[in-house]
């Protein structure tokens, strides 16, 4: 950056061009679209003059030029490559999902992401429910916690039985319970009751969580008898 003259030069690899497959013209190209503005070419250097002529807008410049993506999927800054077995993984840092299977050389029947959301956008609710499944399984284990998948593969299909994914929270799945009081127990309680005070909501106390709450028998196994047969001796 030459903030005497305010201009910016940027000399170019002519080895890292052929390395990365691009030319000169690509790249004057690509910053004329990001940056709106003309770029000069001295054999390899680029010479860029910000659009007003003060230090304010040439620091402006500077920073935008370093965001501009020439080559790849802007939403992936980094790759990790593995060897797994006699094959090689690549593990990204960051995810575009849709983008990454129009790659040549990708191989879509085994490339995933570990947004559950993404997974449903690109590969539908079964995919993202698998996903939900997979990505528990694999952070339990990693805390060496041994948790039976069933209980996993309840909370998964609750969260995408409606054909969306929903988060377990308030805005999910226990936003939605029936029961007032099931709504409280989970968070922002105060804030559930005045809601539902204001609304005149009359809690029925058919679930478990209500009537633990209110510290009567659940409606449920010996709970759920009300009629008692004596016997004759």
């Amino acid at each position: 950056t030459d903030r005497a003259n305010l201009i910016i030069s940027v000399e170019i690899d002519e080895h890292a061009l052929y390395e990365r497959k691009l030319t000169l013209p690509d790249i004057t190209e690509k910053l004329e679209a990001k940056l709106k503005i003309p770029i000069y070419t001295e054999g390899y250097t680029l010479i860029i003059h910000p659009k007003e002529p003060s230090l304010g807008s040439l620091v402006q410049l500077s920073r935008n030029l370093k965001k501009v993506v020439l080559k790849g999927i802007e939403e992936i800054p980094r790759v990790v490559i593995q060897k797994e077995g006699p094959e090689y993984v690549l593990y990204t840092e960051g995810t575009a999902l849709k983008k990454v299977l129009d790659v040549e050389g990708v191989d879509p029947t085994r490339t995933i992401s570990n947004h559950p959301g993404e997974m449903h956008e690109v590969f539908g609710v079964e995919a993202a429910r698998n996903s939900i499944i997979n990505e528990i399984m694999s952070t339990l284990r990693e805390q060496g916690l041994n948790v039976n998948i069933k209980h996993i593969m309840l909370a998964s299909d609750m969260m995408t039985c409606d054909g969306e994914v929903k988060q377990i929270g308030r805005h999910g799945l226990s936003g939605e319970k029936a029961s007032i009081l099931a709504r409280a127990a989970f968070e922002v309680t105060v804030s559930h009751l005045i809601d539902a005070g204001m609304r005149g909501e009359v809690d029925e106390l058919c679930g478990v969580t209500e009537n633990v709450i209110v510290g009567q028998p659940i409606h449920l196994g010996t709970g759920d008898v009300h009629l008692v047969v004596k016997p004759q001796v």
